[in-house]
């Protein structure tokens, strides 16, 4: 058997990996600012992380959601304490995809509506819901297309309001920051206003912070810049630093009913071990409050440097376009200058490293970048 040809594959294959570094078989070192696509929040085998699920596994590894699980507890205890959530509700799941589908499910059972709003160049996911709510036709299959979902320009509010006055829509949701879409900000007055008409026409509000969210922006979630509170919350990629994991953040006056959601692996031991430790670390170790700092400097360098357009983004969300095209750039960096990036589009290349990226090490990156463009 061979495996199911989907990815364009670099020619490298990391096996270990320490802090913001990851290392092949003959021991080459790489400064890595893609964090597995915005998944590594901590950095890689952080002791703590390591230590917790360790003892985890060696203790119980699983058992079904039929049994009371304490981890459970304590990850939404310290959830809301750092996210500023405390009094919402936690649902947790396996994936992001399968959290913004258990959001729009739960919008529509709630609204008694069918149709969802998102904006052009959203991605979602790649399961059947998801993946609908997602701008992108070549990875939307005949049977994936739905009528129930209306695609919007982002920062229009006119054109967002002309389909919500209809009162047709159980949910709009929208990304923190539009991730896959090479890092596209939504302006804060925008997202304010957007909530506004929505509770206007009875529409619940549903923040995508599966990239952008668990202080990868320098707040807890992206949409705390626009002082936005969201009916419904979604996270995944750094929840649980690489272990799979998804969580849905749910307004209280949603109320929850018996058998409404419903997960086999979701919220197992390992993961929430896992995610209890990243909430740990990311509250000992300062790390939104480094994102914010370091992103700052990272922005501010890159936006001096002529040869770059476009630079834009927020904390260690970062995306810029370069002349020609981006992936030529990344594979420069790579095998040129043995750092990892990310890309969207012909041309941008994206920065989402672990929120415990140093300035040394972003000089590092400066460096290279500049003699390279």
């Amino acid at each position: 058997m061979k495996l199911f040809d989907v990815y364009s594959l670099y020619e490298i294959e990391p096996v270990r990996g320490e802090g913001s570094y990851v290392f092949t078989a003959d021991g080459t070192r790489y400064l890595d600012l893609y964090g597995g696509h915005a998944v590594i929040s901590i950095g890689h085998a952080h002791p703590h992380y390591v230590q917790a699920i360790s003892e985890q596994v060696a203790k119980l590894g699983f058992y079904s959601n039929s049994v009371q699980n304490s981890l459970q507890g304590r990850l939404a205890e310290l959830l809301g304490k750092l996210s500023g959530y405390a009094n919402y509700q936690l649902f947790l799941c396996n994936s992001g995809a399968e959290a913004n589908e258990n959001a729009m499910k739960l919008a529509s059972f709630t609204t008694g509506r069918k149709r969802i709003l998102a904006f052009n160049h959203a991605f979602h996911g790649r399961t059947s819901g998801a993946v609908a709510a997602t701008d992108n036709p070549s990875i939307i299959s005949p049977f994936n297309a739905t009528e129930n979902v209306v695609f919007t320009p982002l920062n229009d509010l006119e054109a967002a309001e002309q389909h919500l006055s209809t009162g047709e829509f159980a949910a709009v949701i929208i990304e923190g920051i539009q991730g896959v879409a090479g890092i596209r900000v939504p302006d804060d007055e925008f997202v304010r206003k957007l909530s506004d008409v929505a509770k206007k026409h009875g529409t619940l509000v549903i923040a995508d912070e599966i990239q952008s969210g668990y202080g990868r922006t320098g707040k807890f979630f992206a949409h705390q810049h626009a002082r936005l509170v969201p009916d419904i919350i979604t996270c995944a990629k750094g929840i649980a630093n690489g272990f799979p994991m998804g969580a849905v953040l749910i307004s209280p006056e949603i109320e929850a009913k018996k058998g409404m959601l419903g997960t086999t692996f979701g919220g197992n031991h390992l993961a929430c071990a896992a995610a209890i430790a990243v909430l740990e670390v990311m509250q000992e170790e300062n790390l939104i409050e480094n994102a914010a700092m370091t992103g700052d400097y990272l922005l501010s360098e890159l936006k001096k440097m002529d040869q770059l357009k476009d630079v834009r983004g927020r904390g260690l969300m970062i995306g810029f376009d370069v002349e020609g095209s981006g992936s030529d750039m990344r594979r420069k960096l790579l095998f040129e200058k043995q750092i990892f990036t990310g890309g969207a589009g012909v041309s941008t290349v994206r920065l989402l490293p672990a929120l415990g990226l140093t300035k040394e090490q972003a000089d590092t990156f400066l460096n290279s970048l500049n003699q390279l463009i």
